[in-house]
């Protein structure tokens, strides 16, 4: 057999050879629409390799992005991994200490920045020594007249220096392609690094049909931000199919979605819940209906099942439910039936939906007890979730000597993750909660993300959380906080009664709080931290 590197450019290459004339639509901060095609994707491409080459980077070099989902920032996925450099995507929501230490901390070459960074940038350049070259993710008619950054770069002028006349080159697949940093919800954020050859396996189990089932024939929309874990592999499965891309930029609220889902014919999305709600106000407020778009995967946070009914039942898209973390590339498991299930009643077949899912081929996974030993595949028993594969970090940037692997019933290799949950005789997993985030009542152990799903099912719920409160006899018992629908009207005592007949008793909240908004990380996660040093001294009715 031939010996071909597992190469990411290997992937653009292959878009612009046999789909270059498919189009990439970009909404761009400047506020106008843009359209390219893989082809020009690919040539720009090779012309930014070039121009990080004559700036002095070399193999290994960190180049660091903080950029929406656009063709610019596509450019620098395949121009830096491409010419054997590192794409560092840096989450902008941060704040500003926690860019400044993510950049120091991987030692970043460069930084490519969007319009709108520009003032962020200029406080912060200061404070990242090991940036030589700060480029602007625009045209000369947009560059500043005035900055505070020394020696800042035009994207467009470096980009349009070179002449493309560039040969990606040839190198082991297993070299660090990119790299992404965790949220940071305990200590400081810690990098994961992606391989060539890990990321081209994830693009190709991203693309098949049990998993995101893309296909030459869509269009699709990646809401979930290109700084979010790659935006879940979709820039490079996009490329391994050679579909039609379209990226929103920074424009995610429901009204813009929308537009861009009807004008740009998109049949394929994917992204966290809370962008959902925002999209699904709108259109019912509006009474629309989508044309095209009909399957989204949801995932970063469990999606509430009444999300997915409204999406189903009202809007007719299939939504795949999907689990993963930055540490696995992203994705670990998808929910897709088996053929065994088609006969089954259409609640029974959604429960299974509702679930995390199966793991996709490169996955391997296992619950265990506190003792490391396997727990079984019964979707009864409850244990710690880890997971090994090719797309599975095996320490952290910089901590090479410091492995977080587990040993299970005598097999080394296995990475916690974190989540507890249950798995099924046919392979489907259920996250029941982070291992952190657990409420443990009396010694028994109730789930946050059941008791949250069933407040989402209330009409007047917007959105909600569930939290441990201490409870001097229980140790600790739920409390559920919640963010109202606009001018809708609930009681405390409504909202408890709600979950009668859908719960065991002794799992139902001990009280509720009202509040006007949760507060939610830089990916759209509830924060559950902060709600709890929130809650800290409530006081529970009868304690």
């Amino acid at each position: 057999m031939m010996q071909m590197p597992l190469l990411i450019s290997s992937l653009v290459r292959h878009a612009a050879r046999h789909s270059g004339d498919t189009e990439i639509v970009s909404k761009r901060v400047e506020g106008d629409m843009h359209r390219t095609t893989w082809a020009e994707v690919e040539l720009r491409s090779r012309k930014l390799a070039q121009a990080l080459q004559r700036l002095g980077h070399r193999s290994g070099d960190r180049i660091a992005t903080m950029a929406w989902n656009g063709y610019r920032h596509l450019e620098i996925y395949y121009g830096s991994s491409g010419s054997q450099l590192i794409c560092h995507t840096i989450n902008p929501r941060l704040f500003p200490e926690q860019i400044a230490w993510i950049a120091n901390d991987a030692a970043d070459g460069a930084l490519f920045f969007e319009l709108n960074f520009l003032p962020l940038i200029e406080k912060l350049a200061a404070q990242l020594p090991t940036v030589k070259h700060f480029v602007l993710m625009t045209a000369r008619a947009h560059m500043p007249a005035q900055t505070a950054i020394p020696n800042l770069l035009c994207y467009e002028e470096l980009v349009e220096a070179e002449d493309g006349d560039y040969r990606w080159p040839s190198f082991d697949e297993n070299t660090a392609s990119s790299i992404c940093y965790t949220s940071g919800t305990t200590g400081n954020p810690k990098g994961a690094v992606y391989s060539h050859r890990s990321s081209v396996l994830h693009a190709y189990a991203a693309a098949l049909p049990d998993a995101m089932d893309c296909s030459a024939a869509d269009v699709v929309l990646p809401v979930v931000p290109m700084f979010h874990v790659n935006a879940w592999g979709l820039p490079y499965a996009a490329a391994l199919v050679g579909c039609k891309l379209v990226m929103p930029g920074p424009h995610l609220d429901g009204k813009s979605l929308y537009e861009l889902f009807e004008q740009e014919k998109v049949s394929f999305s994917a992204g966290v819940p809370t962008v959902w709600l925002g999209l699904l106000t709108y259109a019912k407020t509006n009474a629309l209906k989508f044309s095209t778009f009909k399957r989204t995967v949801i995932g970063g946070s469990a999606c509430p099942p009444a999300m997915m009914k409204t999406l189903q039942d009202d809007f007719g898209v299939e939504v795949i439910h999907a689990w993963g973390m930055t540490e696995l590339s992203p994705l670990g498991t998808l929910s897709k039936l088996k053929s065994k299930h088609a006969s089954l009643p259409r609640d029974a077949q959604q429960k299974l939906l509702e679930k995390q899912g199966r793991a996709i081929y490169g996955i391997d996974m296992a619950i265990i007890d506190d003792d490391g030993r396997a727990l079984p595949w019964d979707g009864a028993a409850s244990g710690n979730l880890v997971v090994r594969g090719p797309w599975v970090i095996a320490s952290y940037f910089g901590q090479s000597g410091q492995s977080p692997l587990l040993t299970v019933d005598g097999e080394p290799g296995w990475f916690p993750t974190g989540d507890v949950a249950t798995i099924d005789a046919d392979g489907f997993m259920q996250i029941t909660d982070r291992s952190k985030d657990v409420i443990k009542s009396g010694g028994e152990w109730i789930s946050s993300i059941d008791l949250e799903n069933i407040a989402m099912a209330h009409p007047a719920v917007h959105e909600a959380a569930v939290i441990a409160a201490r409870h001097p006899k229980w140790d600790e018992r739920p409390l559920l906080v919640v963010v109202k629908k606009p001018d809708a009207q609930v009681t405390r005592d409504e909202l408890l009664g709600f979950y009668e007949g859908r719960i065991a008793k002794w799992q139902i909240p001990d009280d509720v709080a009202f509040v006007a908004e949760l507060p939610h990380t830089a990916t759209g996660k509830i924060q559950k931290l902060k709600l709890r040093e929130q809650f800290k001294e409530h006081r529970l009715p009868g304690v």
